[in-house]
């Protein structure tokens, strides 16, 4: 029998199987799903139409309220009040609103509900995120939620892997946002179809959580099924300090099979951008030019963790905003907004000229909290730059990391740090 990948031991062990293959159709049990304000009243009606009356375990669950939170409309709260009072009545431990939550990508991990080895879909194409964690994760529509809600159970077509074999170590700044939009731009939105990206090698050992939660994210941007890193020290230390649950890590064997390798060096990469309106459209900066830009957005399940506002602040600090430039910062959860505070990073934002918002999605999707009017051009740390993704369709957004974000906001054009 020839050896598997990491996706591949994940999704045999939870379909009852000592071996799977690319291609295999199985049915798997899940260990975590969740679903957001958006996809949850999608999935209930469709429990409800099912006749569906309880799920499979009333902890295995979580509902979080992230994406147009604070309610910024009736409709909003209205299907945040369909989704609590659905929790309420089926018994649903793991139902979080603004004051106690976070974006659901961030939030979960910090808390410890999801961890390595784990088999986990939610009702949002950014789940891969938990691939930092060494779980297999990924999104699913709202009709498979609400299934899984009854059933505990989803299928899946066993993707093929790609190794992505990580060498050097990254230059000073260079960060996870870097490193994917880069992966990105060298196999395009399509390069990674179905398929989970696996990370390994020596290289990853210089990669902090934030780095590896922030890769595995944008995997859905290169078509990945799910995006996934192997366990290490790093990883071993990040879930003893937020879960308390035993887990079980797992290695690719040696003889697994890959539907393609790429080797990066992590050394030969720059502050990287994708320019408008896909995240494979990556330029070099001395192919930047002069872009003036409007708006700055710092923060979603991409990079909206303490590190990336940490990076944000080193840039910020002692400087002004470029007049007439909105720079909005955005923290993930509010224990990390707590900890902006206490350290004070949400002082260094106030004094620069930023506003800071409680923890949304917001901008990211169109949402509130910082939409494009016509023409205007944006700098973000969000994951997408489709054609009108956050707001008028003649506007613009420029992907990029906390660092080059920051810099731009200082500096009123697309920037990096050395050049303020």
């Amino acid at each position: 029998m020839k050896g598997m990948t990491m996706t591949e031991k994940i999704i045999a062990k939870h379909c009852g199987k000592d071996f799977v293959q690319a291609g295999m159709l199985v049915m798997a049990d899940l260990d975590m799903i969740l679903a957001n304000d958006i996809t949850a009243p999608l999935a209930i009606d469709e429990f409800v139409k099912a006749g569906f009356d309880k799920v499979f375990d009333k902890e295995k669950i979580a509902l979080i309220m992230d994406h147009f939170v604070p309610c910024k409309d009736i409709k909003s709260a209205m299907q945040v009040q369909k989704t609590k009072d659905f929790a309420s009545k089926i018994g649903i431990k793991h139902f979080y609103d603004i004051g106690v939550s976070g974006i659901e990508h961030a939030f979960l991990p910090e808390k410890g509900l999801v961890k390595a080895g784990d088999m986990i879909i939610g009702a949002d194409s950014h789940t891969c995120t938990y691939g930092a964690i060494g779980a297999f994760s990924s999104g699913v529509g709202s009709t498979d939620f609400a299934v899984a809600m009854r059933t505990g159970q989803s299928w899946f077509k066993v993707p093929k892997s790609i190794k992505f074999e990580l060498v050097g170590k990254p230059k000073q700044g260079i960060c996870g946002k870097d490193i994917i939009l880069y992966i990105i731009g060298k196999i395009g939105v399509e390069g990674a179809r179905y398929c989970s990206m696996e990370f390994v090698g020596e290289g990853v050992k210089f990669l902090n959580m934030a780095d590896r939660f922030t890769i595995a994210n944008m995997a859905v941007e290169a078509g990945a099924k799910n995006g996934i890193f192997e366990v290490d020290e790093i990883t071993h230390t990040y879930l003893k300090e937020h879960c308390s649950m035993p887990y079980n890590a797992v290695t690719a064997d040696s003889d697994a099979e890959y539907y393609k390798t790429y080797t990066i060096d992590l050394s030969e990469i720059d502050y990287t951008v994708a320019f408008p309106h896909l995240p494979e459209n990556i330029k070099k900066k001395e192919d930047w030019g002069n872009i003036p830009i409007d708006q700055v957005v710092i923060g979603s399940c991409t990079n909206g963790r303490y590190e990336d506002m940490l990076a944000a602040s080193e840039i910020l600090k002692g400087r002004k905003v470029a007049k007439g430039l909105k720079c909005v910062i955005i923290p993930a959860t509010q224990d990390i907004y707590l900890k902006c505070i206490q350290n004070g990073l949400a002082e260094i934002f106030i004094k620069a000229g930023a506003v800071i918002s409680t923890p949304t999605c917001g901008p990211c999707l169109g949402g509130f909290m910082g939409i494009l009017a016509k023409g205007e051009k944006c700098v973000s740390t969000t994951n997408r730059n489709f054609v009108g993704r956050m707001g008028h369709i003649d506007s613009e957004i420029y992907l990029a990391s906390p660092a080059v974000a920051a810099a731009s906001a200082i500096l009123g054009r697309l920037a990096t740090p050395e050049d303020i």
